[in-house]
C-alpha cells in the first residue's frame, strides 16, 4: 500500500512539473523571451530541459526521503554488498562448524557403541565368574562330605587298639590337610568380606539429580580410597566396580524420595586379592534416633566379688544390651560386627572401676553423648549409681 501511494505521488508531482514546464515554455515561446542572449526558440528548449531535470531530481529526492531502501540503493549499495559478503562468510564458517559437530557426534556415537560392547563383555565375564563360584560351592560341599566321612572313620579308629594308632595319625593329618584345603577354597586371600561397608554417608534430598549424583560420586571416591589403603595400592587408581544403572537409579530415588538418605557402599561378596572390588549400594531413610543427653537404657547389677573380670563382664553385657536397643530403635549396625557405637578403652575401664568401687548392688545407665541419626555411630555417656551415690 505504501509503495502504491509513493508511485501515485511521484506521478502527480511529475505531471504537475511537466504541465508547469510546458506552460512556462509556451509563454516563453509566445512572448519570445530570451535567456543569456539566446534566441526564443533555444530559450524554450532550455526551459523544457530544465523542467525534465527538475522532474528527475524531484523524483529521486522524494524517493530518497520516503524510502530507506532507495537511500541504501543510491548511496549504500557498496556497504550492502560488503555486508552480504561478510554474512556469506559467517554462513560458510557456521556450516564448517556444523560439519565438525556432526563429525564429533558420529565419533561420540561410535565411542558409546564401543562402551556398550565393553559393558556386555563385563556382564558375560560376571556370568562366567558366577558359574565358577557355583562350581566351587559344589566342590566345597563334596569336600565337606569327605571331611565328615573322614571324621567318622577317625572316631571309629580311635576306639581300636594301639596297633592302629599310626594309621589313625595318618588319617588325622589327611583330615587336617582337607580342612585347610577347604578353607583355602572357601576364603582364599579375602580382602573384603561380603556386606562389609567401604564408605557411607548421608545424602540430602530436595536437590537436583545432578547434585545428588555428585554426592554419590564423592562416596564412591571415598570407597576407592579405602580399597586402595586396604590393598596397599595407589589411591589414584580405580579399584571400585559399581553397576552404573544401580547408581543412576539410586540418585533418582533419593531425589524423588523427599527424605535424607543414608547411603552405604558395601562389598558385593567375599573379594579375594586381585579381583575387582565389586560393590553395591544400600539406601536407608535417615532420621534422628537420639537427641543429645537422651536416656537409652539402665540395668541393675550386683557385684559379688572384687574381681575385675566380674566387673568387666557386667559392663560388657550392659553394652551388648544397649547395642541391641539402639539397633531396634533404628541405628544401622555394622554388617560385619553388628555394633552401632564406638567407645574408647579409657571410657570402658572408667565404667568398670565405678562398678568395682561400689562393692554391692547398683544401677548402670546409658545416655546419648550427642545427637545421633540413623547412620551413627552412637557415642555413650555411662553413669554408675551405687545405692544413693552417683559415680
Amino acid at each position: 500500500m505504501y509503495g502504491i501511494v509513493l508511485i501515485a505521488a511521484l506521478i502527480v508531482t511529475g505531471g504537475a512539473i511537466a504541465v508547469i514546464g510546458d506552460r512556462v515554455g509556451s509563454k516563453v515561446g509566445k512572448k519570445k523571451l530570451s535567456l543569456f542572449g539566446l534566441r526564443p526558440r533555444h530559450t524554450s528548449v532550455i526551459v523544457t530541459i530544465v523542467t525534465g531535470v527538475l522532474i528527475t531530481t524531484l523524483t529521486f529526492a522524494v524517493l530518497a526521503a520516503a524510502s530507506e531502501n532507495v537511500r541504501v540503493a543510491l548511496f549504500g549499495m557498496e556497504k550492502l554488498n560488503e555486508e552480504m559478503r561478510d554474512t556469506q562468510s559467517r554462513l560458510d564458517a557456521a556450516s564448517e562448524r556444523l560439519a565438525a559437530s556432526e563429525k564429533e557426534q558420529r565419533e561420540a556415537s561410535a565411542a558409546l557403541k564401543k562402551s556398550q560392547g565393553e559393558v556386555d563383555a563385563l556382564q558375560k565375564e560376571q556370568a562366567t565368574l558366577e558359574a565358577r563360584a557355583q562350581e566351587l560351592a559344589k566342590g566345597n560341599s563334596q569336600l565337606e562330605a569327605a571331611k565328615q566321612e573322614l571324621t567318622a572313620q577317625n572316631e571309629t579308629l580311635s576306639s581300636q587298639n594301639g596297633a592302629l594308632a599310626s594309621e589313625n595319625k595318618e588319617l588325622e593329618e589327611r583330615t587336617e590337610a582337607l580342612r585347610e584345603g577347604l578353607l583355602i577354597m572357601r576364603e582364599g586371600d579375602i580382602v573384603f568380606r561380603a556386606g562389609e561397608v567401604l564408605a557411607s554417608g548421608v545424602v540430602r534430598t530436595g536437590r537436583s539429580v545432578e547434585e545428588i549424583r555428585s554426592d554419590l560420586g564423592a562416596l564412591i571416591q571415598l570407597a576407592n580410597t579405602s580399597a586402595a589403603d586396604r590393598l596397599e595400592g595407589d589411591r589414584e587408581e580405580n579399584y571400585i566396580w559399581i553397576y552404573t544403572p544401580e547408581y543412576e537409579e539410586a540418585a533418582e530415588k533419593i531425589a524423588e524420595g523427599g527424605v535424607d538418605t543414608v547411603v552405604r557402599i558395601v562389598a558385593a561378596g567375599n573379594l579375594v586379592r586381585g579381583e575387582p572390588v565389586r560393590t553395591g549400594l544400600q539406601l536407608f531413610a535417615n532420621r534422628t534416633i537420639y537427641k543429645e543427653g537422651e536416656f537409652i537404657l539402665s540395668r541393675p547389677f550386683v557385684l559379688t566379688s572384687d574381681q575385675t573380670a566380674e566387673a568387666e563382664t557386667i559392663v560388657m553385657r550392659f553394652l551388648q544390651e544397649v547395642n541391641a536397643a539402639a539397633k531396634e530403635k533404628g541405628i544401622l549396625p555394622d554388617p560385619i560386627r553388628g555394633s552401632v557405637g564406638v567407645m574408647g578403652s579409657s571410657q570402658f575401664y572408667e565404667a568398670v572401676n565405678a562398678v568395682m568401687a561400689g562393692r554391692g548392688p547398683g544401677v548402670i545407665s546409658a545416655y546419648a553423648k550427642e545427637e545421633t541419626d540413623s547412620l551413627g555411630p552412637l557415642r555413650l555417656r555411662l553413669q554408675v549409681t551405687m545405692e544413693n551415690t552417683a559415680e
